[in-house]
């Protein structure tokens, strides 16, 4: 036997790498994005007047804005008629057609839709940097939501303090001070809004997670 007889070397095996997880994956975080933009379609918010709603508004109307509207309804006829005076008594019976007043865009929520736009792009990416950006989004999203929830509130205090007279400081983003007299306006942000916003939050988190399992 020839002993010079060159040796094989023994198979080395390379185990194969483990398949990626769900959070490995696109669909989590796709998903979460695509969901809390078909939400800005639901109701984000409602006005009531004294418990009773009046109008809800979407959350697409807050980003594109929307018409207000100053109906003779007969809640506000009955609270406008108790302070009217004797004089105007014929020209309160008298039936106004519906009016509507056009309102801006909500900054905010323009900025919250246009960066779930970008924050869903971005997720059916494979790249790092852009996974990277699509977690910014989807908090950046969150982040408006929550700063629109808090311009309309602060908006509606400006108009709630008097609404039996016109206002002055220009803060009618809701119209409110076009309802009538003496009336309790609330706005009550739905629950669609809520999830609008966690559904980002989690958009967000799943970017991070699916980060995560391509490092490994």
């Amino acid at each position: 036997m020839d002993s010079n007889q060159p040796i094989t070397p023994a198979p080395v095996y390379v185990p194969a790498s483990a398949a990626p997880g769900m959070f490995g994956t696109k669909v989590p975080s796709s998903v979460a994005f695509l969901v809390a933009m078909l939400l800005f379609l639901m109701p984000f918010v409602d006005i009531k007047c004294n418990g009773t709603s009046l109008q809800t508004i979407s959350g697409v109307q807050l980003a594109t804005g929307f018409k207000m509207k100053s109906t003779d309804n007969s809640l506000l006829n009955d609270a406008k008629t108790d302070n009217a005076d004797s004089t105007t008594t014929k020209t309160t019976t008298t039936t106004t057609p519906a009016k509507t007043d056009k309102k801006e865009p909500n900054l905010y929520a323009l900025i919250a839709l246009g960066l779930g736009v970008l924050g869903l792009v971005l997720s059916l990416t494979n790249a790092k940097a852009a996974l990277g950006g699509a977690m910014v989004t989807g908090i950046a999203s969150a982040g408006a939501l929550i700063g629109m929830m808090l311009d309309v509130k602060k908006k509606v205090k400006l108009d709630m303090p008097d609404t039996g007279t016109k206002s002055t400081s220009g803060s009618d983003a809701l119209g409110l001070d076009k309802l009538g007299d003496n009336l309790k306006i609330t706005v009550d942000f739905t629950p669609w809004f809520y999830i609008a916003v966690i559904a980002f939050l989690a958009a967000a988190f799943f970017c991070y997670k699916r980060m995560q399992t391509s490092k490994t």
